[in-house]
């Protein structure tokens, strides 16, 4: 799909449709599902019934949650801790079609649990551990020119296919006034932080750095390419390949970088409510 980009001189925004619900985190028996439970005496929030959920937890229950971030999460994940669902409408999501075999596997854990746990509560900082927010961040940060090295162009394609995956954006020069090369662009969720440095991965990623394989690639080939790491959480002030988890990435990354890949890494303003784009931090490889 294609999109024309309209300016706005506004802060990249992700806004919930509907409010979250408090829950303790237990346990994780696998990757895609979390046990919880609920922390409220009155069940969900009333206006849960105005969206048609089937969920209705009380005060005590214990339910699965789907897990949308597949990585660790070793240091957020803690029982005990306080964490964030979004109830599902109609007692299930109905995730966009799989496109791989990897992402069908989670629309179906998502779809045979009733809440999707998307905030957690680390030591009194909200952190998100939703996936798929950051891709919608930087569209829309795309859409209203919030990265200056990325302003000059006005059209872009999602899940772009290059070599053998699918980049996440691919911005076509044929609508860019100044013409140029496109650009691809790859997008990594981040949400481990120590010492107030962002760290990624948090689990080893062949994926990962195989996308910074195909960035170096397409560099190669004529075209520019950019790697946005969201750090989802407020509290780092620099961003780092996590090479004591996964030092091939790291390479990759560096590798990628030498030869000409531009690295961006943003942290996020979080509430309950929504989740902002909010400052650029220093990368230091």
């Amino acid at each position: 799909m294609n999109d024309t980009i309209s300016k706005h001189d506004s802060t990249p925004l992700f806004v919930r449709n509907r409010p979250l619900l408090e829950a303790t985190f237990l346990a994780r028996p696998n990757r895609f599902v979390a046990i919880v439970r609920i922390n409220r005496e009155d069940g969900l929030p009333e206006p849960y019934q105005a969206y048609g959920t089937a969920t209705s937890g009380a005060e005590g229950d214990e339910v699965q949650a789907h897990v949308a971030d597949p990585g660790r999460l070793e240091e957020l994940l803690v029982p005990g801790r306080k964490v964030y669902l979004l109830p599902a409408q109609n007692g299930g999501s109905r995730p966009r079609k799989a496109k791989d075999a990897k992402r069908k596997r989670r629309a179906e854990h998502q779809r045979k649990t009733a809440y999707t746990l998307v905030l957690v509560d680390y030591e009194g900082t909200l952190v998100s551990i939703d996936s798929r927010v950051p891709n919608e961040l930087v569209y829309d940060g795309l859409a209203k020119g919030f990265f200056p090295e990325l302003s000059a162009y006005h059209c872009i394609k999602r899940e772009a296919g290059f070599g053998g995956s699918r980049l996440d954006f691919r911005l076509s020069a044929n609508a860019c006034p100044s013409g140029g090369p496109d650009c691809l662009i790859e997008v990594k969720s981040v949400s481990l932080v120590r010492d107030a440095r962002a760290l990624f991965p948090d689990a080893p990623t062949i994926r990962g750095a195989r996308h910074m394989r195909e960035l170096k690639d397409a560099v190669s080939e004529g075209l520019k390419a950019s790697v946005i790491f969201v750090i989802q959480r407020e509290d780092a002030e620099s961003f780092s390949p996590n090479d004591a988890m996964d030092p091939k990435f790291g390479v990759a990354l560096r590798e990628a970088v030498r030869s000409g890949v531009d690295v961006l890494a943003y942290t996020c303003r979080i509430s309950k409510e929504s989740i902002a784009l909010d400052r650029q931090v220093p990368v230091v490889l």
